[in-house]
C-alpha cells in the first residue's frame, strides 16, 4: 500500500495551496457579502486548469485522475470553500459528457468549460423531488425536430450565474427509464431564475430555474432517449468523494489556524495548548480528519482503477461534511470570542460546509447505500 502522492502530484498540491492562499482567500469573505459569483474567480480557476480537470486533453482539459481532482478541491477549499464548487460541478458535468456525449457534442461543449468561457450547472432537483429524483416531473415534449422543456428545477448550484446546464427531464413514462438528459443554454427568454437567500455559500448563487417551453434542438440530447437518469447517477459516486475532500480542506485549514492560536494565545501564564481541555479536542479532530481523508481518497483511487466504489463514496459523503462542521465548530470555540466575530473566516466556513450535509445526497441516503451494500438489499432498509 502507498499512502503518498507522487512527486508531481505533491508539487501540484503545493502549487495549489499557494494559489489558494494568495489569490482566493483574500476574496472569500467579501464574495460571501456580495452574494454573487465573481467573474474573476472563474478566470483565476481556469488559468490554473481547474475548470477542465476531468476534460480530455483533446478538448482543452487536463485529463486529470479522480484523485487529482479531489486533491484540487481540497486545496482550493482551504482558501475559498465556495470556489471548490466550480471544480466539483465542472468535474461532474464534464465526466458525464465524456462518458455519454458523442465526440461531436464533446468537441462543441467541453472546450468552453475547460477555458472558463462558460460556467456549467447540473439540474436535477425539483420542488417535489430531491432525494427521489427518479420521479422528477419536468417535461421534455417533442416539438418538430427538437424538444420543449417545461417545469422547474430548484436548489441549483451556480443557478444564478451558469451559462449552460445538463438538465434531466421526462421524455417517457414513470420511473428512471422515462428520464433523458439535455445540454441547455440558459441565457434564453424561456428561462427565468430566482435566487435563494441562504445561510452559507452565498457566492455560488443557489437558485430555482423555471423553464417555460424552452426549445432545444435534437442535438441537445445526451446519450439515448430514456438513458439520462442512469448515465447521470453513475457520476455521483466519485463526485461525492470530491465534495468530501472540499469539506475536509475547509476543516483542515481551520484546524491549522486553531493549532497556531493554541501556541500563541496565553492564559494563566502558559500557551493555551498546554491545557488538556484545549489540546485534546484538537487532537481528536485531527485524528478524525485523517481517517475521513483516507476514505475519500480510497473512493477516488477506486474510481481511477475501475473498482466498485459506491460504498466508499457514500461513506465520504455523509461523514466528511458532518465531520467538517464539527471540526470547524471546535476550532471556533478554541478561538473564543474572536472566532465568533464575523471578521474571522471560521464562522463562514461553518455556515458553508453545513450546506453540503444536505446537497448532493443526504446522510440518510448515504447510509442507506452503505447498509444495502453491506447487508444486501433483501436484508437492509
Amino acid at each position: 500500500m502507498d499512502f503518498t502522492f507522487t512527486g508531481d502530484e505533491d508539487a501540484y498540491r503545493q502549487e495549489l495551496r499557494r494559489f489558494a492562499a494568495k489569490v482566493l482567500a483574500p476574496h472569500y469573505q467579501s464574495d460571501d457579502k456580495a452574494a454573487k459569483l465573481r467573474p474573476q474567480l472563474v478566470a483565476d480557476l481556469a488559468s490554473m486548469g481547474l475548470t477542465g480537470l476531468r476534460i480530455p486533453e483533446r478538448h482543452g482539459g487536463q485529463e486529470a485522475s479522480a484523485v487529482v481532482a479531489g486533491m484540487a478541491a481540497e486545496e482550493v477549499a482551504r482558501g475559498d470553500f465556495n470556489a471548490a464548487y466550480l471544480i466539483i460541478v465542472s468535474a461532474l458535468v464534464s465526466d458525464i459528457l465524456t462518458r455519454n456525449a458523442t465526440e461531436e457534442q464533446q468537441a462543441a461543449w467541453l472546450p468552453p468549460i475547460a477555458s472558463g468561457e462558460v460556467v456549467p450547472a447540473f439540474c436535477i432537483t425539483e420542488p417535489g423531488h430531491g432525494t427521489d429524483a427518479a420521479k422528477l416531473e419536468m417535461k421534455a415534449e417533442p416539438d418538430g425536430d427538437g424538444w420543449r422543456l417545461t417545469g422547474e428545477k430548484t436548489s441549483i448550484t451556480l443557478g444564478m450565474s451558469a451559462d449552460v446546464a445538463l438538465v434531466l427531464a421526462r421524455t417517457g413514462g414513470p420511473g428512471a427509464r422515462g428520464v433523458s438528459a439535455f445540454w441547455v443554454e440558459l441565457d434564453d427568454a424561456h428561462v427565468s431564475r430566482a435566487a435563494f437567500d441562504d445561510l452559507g455559500s452565498r457566492a455560488i448563487g443557489r437558485a430555482s430555474l423555471h423553464f417555460d417551453g424552452l426549445p432545444v434542438p435534437k442535438e441537445a440530447l445526451v446519450g439515448g432517449e430514456g438513458q439520462g437518469f442512469v448515465s447521470v447517477m453513475q457520476g455521483f459516486d466519485y463526485s461525492r468523494a470530491i465534495i468530501g475532500l472540499a469539506c475536509l480542506g475547509a476543516a483542515q485549514v481551520s484546524l491549522d489556524e486553531a493549532l497556531q492560536w493554541s501556541r500563541d494565545r496565553e492564559a494563566f501564564g502558559s500557551p493555551i495548548g498546554t491545557f488538556q481541555g484545549v489540546a485534546f479536542p484538537l487532537a481528536e479532530q485531527a485524528t478524525y480528519l485523517r481517517g475521513a481523508r483516507h476514505v475519500c481518497y480510497e473512493a477516488l483511487w477506486r474510481k481511477d482503477n475501475d473498482v466498485e466504489h459506491s460504498t466508499e463514496a457514500a461513506m465520504a459523503k455523509f461523514w466528511a461534511p458532518k465531520l467538517a462542521a464539527e471540526t470547524i465548530h471546535q476550532c471556533l470555540l478554541t478561538f473564543g470570542h474572536l472566532g465568533y466575530s464575523s471578521e474571522s473566516p471560521v464562522g463562514q466556513r461553518l455556515r458553508d460546509v453545513i450546506g453540503l450535509e444536505i446537497g448532493d445526497g443526504t446522510a440518510q441516503v448515504s447510509k442507506l447505500v452503505i447498509a444495502r451494500n453491506l447487508l444486501g438489499r433483501a436484508y437492509a432498509p
